[in-house]
């Protein structure tokens, strides 16, 4: 069952957060804000979730903006990747 082209019947996942930690080697901590409607009070909510993301190469410093991509387990609780860094820290 090889798919000719590269759509996936069910799309890898893409998020988009701000580097928290970067201090293991090839690996980053990824805050990533989501914005949900509270099922009750209908009010908007911040959540804040934590990736754990597979950098090869050590691009990305802490404060940096980076999107992930969802990937097969790399380890315990890496299940992103980095794609790119879409802005530099100041």
């Amino acid at each position: 069952m090889s798919e000719s082209n590269d759509v996936r019947k069910n799309p890898r996942k893409v998020r988009e957060g701000v580097v928290v930690s970067d201090k293991m080697n090839s690996t980053l901590v990824v805050a990533v804000n989501e914005r949900v409607s509270h099922p009750r009070y209908n009010k908007t909510v911040q959540r804040t979730k934590k990736l754990y993301v597979h950098d090869e190469k050590n691009e990305a410093k802490v404060g940096d903006r980076v999107r992930v991509q969802e990937t097969r387990p790399l380890s315990k609780l890496k299940r992103w990747r980095l794609t790119d860094v879409v802005e530099r820290a100041k």
